[in-house]
């Protein structure tokens, strides 16, 4: 980019002018701006970006999740306030409303939504992505016909975090919803779907949409059409005739989201949508096959670009749209995987082993120690998800001696969520056919400098971490900046400003490649003999009272 475009002004004048962007007539173009809603599971918040992908103004509100429920219009209303008070803070900056020319939109994917399609209001609470109820419904899906198609067509398997098995329990044992099914008035959607039809204005428009990202996560699309199938749908028992399903559509669009209806920028577009994962791996710029990004919050999420052609997976990882950009182009797919302790082993041992109060100290507690004292801690607190998939593992310490002290499990239970990546990384790689080109980071842990120069050691290659964290909400900035245009010229341009902000920060490999190798080792041995406690427990059991008997 020229000189002109990486000059900054200050205060008043750079909120009301371009960064000496040329307009007509020699006039200097006013600036502008694209605000993004990120609603997640336990908090709302409304950001605005500049073109340069800087906060402008924000504001979170963070509420109550009544697992495992979550009431819908306390969502509209968390989203609403949000960008209420997020637009009053920019104009106190000395911005205008009408800088901001359009707003994305990214939210928790497969939590279901079901509302009367004539009143607009729904019809029960909201049901969350990671809510079990529906466990014995998923048992008994695994045993009907077709089952065994159903990774084939939509890239999932058969769990409680579908929407679809949700809608299902839904119109079987909730009251209303069933009532509303049987008469042909039951709409259903995800949590972008519901809060898109009611910004709009509700029933009076109807804009009932979902964005290709999202509708991936139902198990209602066909991952190769990107469209509704009906052979999944059929699969589900659900009358397709007697609910009414929010269209598919390119998570990029100027007009298929319709426009705010109400509140302080009311008429202003909605241009762009992204389930938050998907709009996380975009605000990395993850554009290429082989970017990955890794988010380290109680658990981790990563998502692997795998190009413009699904991949269904060998290893038991997800096959997912990552994003759609449409205008011709391709939907870009990944693969996903998932790790069940990352952050939440670090409140293990605050929490329960006593070692410190503040989690941030995690990190220089493990520094105290020059390694990990030969420890090994297999994390498995609720088994091993992918790419193992031991359900009988526990968590499990290795190693420890008279010399072990609390700053080597300190490191160990870091090391745990480094090796854990590496594990997915690797089936990633073996999925896709493409080599890994680097990771991108957010999330608590990544903000240790330890823990992440451990993952580039053990994963031998480059981990980096942007200096500016808010990478969810920026990637539905940029599916609704690309939607208007006038702020990127491609997405080339958008990669490149990300990766030139300062404060980013790149962790290369310092170990020696042997060293990290073995390290792995010794993890995968480690794995290796946590197996089996749940069942050998069980055993232990029957053999006692089987013994007392006798």
């Amino acid at each position: 980019m020229g000189d002109t475009r990486e000059r900054k002004t200050s205060g008043t004048e750079h909120g009301r002018l371009a960064d000496g962007v040329n307009g007509v007539n020699g006039h200097v173009e006013e600036e502008s701006f694209i605000g993004a809603v990120d609603q997640g599971t336990t908090s709302s918040r409304f950001i605005i970006f500049n073109r340069f992908a800087d906060p402008i103004a924000s504001h979170q509100i963070e509420f109550q999740n009544y697992y495992p429920h979550s009431g819908p219009l306390e969502l509209l209303e968390s989203v609403e306030q949000c960008i209420e008070r997020a637009v009053e803070q920019f104009i106190t900056k000395g911005y205008r409303k009408e800088q901001i020319k359009a707003i994305g939109l990214t939210t928790q994917r497969e939590t279901t939504v079901c509302w009367d399609k004539y009143t607009g209001e729904p019809l029960c609470e909201a049901v969350v992505w990671p809510d079990t109820r529906t466990k014995d419904l998923v048992r008994e899906l695994k045993g009907h016909l077709g089952a065994d198609r159903l990774l084939q067509l939509c890239g999932l398997p058969l769990s409680t975090y579908p929407s679809s098995v949700k809608l299902l329990w839904l119109v079987r044992y909730h009251d209303q919803v069933k009532k509303a099914y049987e008469e042909g008035r039951l709409a259903f959607g995800t949590v972008d779907s519901w809060l898109i039809y009611k910004l709009n204005g509700g029933k009076e428009k109807n804009v009932h949409v979902t964005d290709t990202s999202n509708a991936s996560r139902t198990m209602f699309m066909n991952l190769h059409t990107c469209q509704y199938d009906d052979e999944l749908i059929n699969f589900f028992g659900i009358d397709r005739s007697k609910v009414d399903f929010p269209k598919i559509v390119p998570s990029s669009d100027a007009e298929a989201f319709g426009t705010l209806a109400r509140g302080i920028l009311a008429g202003t577009k909605i241009a762009g949508c992204l389930g938050d994962q998907s709009s996380a791996l975009v605000g990395h710029c993850g554009f290429s096959p082989g970017h990955a990004k890794n988010t380290y919050g109680t658990g981790c999420f990563l998502l692997y670009n795998v190009g413009t052609e699904p991949v269904i997976s060998q290893y038991g990882l997800l096959a997912t749209v990552a994003y759609d950009f449409g205008k011709g182009q391709k939907p870009v797919y990944a693969l996903e995987g998932s790790i069940a302790v990352a952050g939440s082993g670090v409140k293990f041992l605050m929490n329960n082993l006593g070692f410190l109060r503040d989690s941030t100290k995690v990190g220089e507690l493990a520094r105290t120690v020059e390694d990990n004292g030969g420890v090994v801690f297999v994390t498995a607190f609720s088994g091993l998800f992918a790419p193992y998939w031991i359900d009988d593992a526990k968590g499990t310490l290795f190693g420890i001696t008279q010399h072990t002290q609390r700053g080597h499990i300190a490191r160990a239970t870091l090391e745990a969520t480094c090796f854990q990546t590496r594990a997915i990384l690797e089936a990633m790689e073996k999925d896709s056919k493409h080599k890994l080109g680097g990771v991108a980071v957010d999330g608590g842990m990544s903000n240790s400098d330890l823990t992440m120069q451990t993952q580039a050691n053990i994963i031998g290659i480059r981990v980096e971490r942007p200096s500016m964290r808010e990478t969810t909400a920026l990637g539905a900035a940029i599916a609704a900046g690309m939607a208007v245009g006038g702020f990127w010229r491609d997405l080339e341009e958008v990669s490149e400003i990300t990766h030139k902000k300062p404060g980013r920060k790149n962790f290369e490999p310092d170990m020696d490649r042997r060293q990290g190798q073995k390290m792995y080792e010794n993890w995968e041995k480690a794995v290796e003999m946590s197996r089996g406690w749940v069942r050998d427990a069980a055993e232990a059991e029957f053999e006692g009272i089987e013994q007392s008997e006798v």
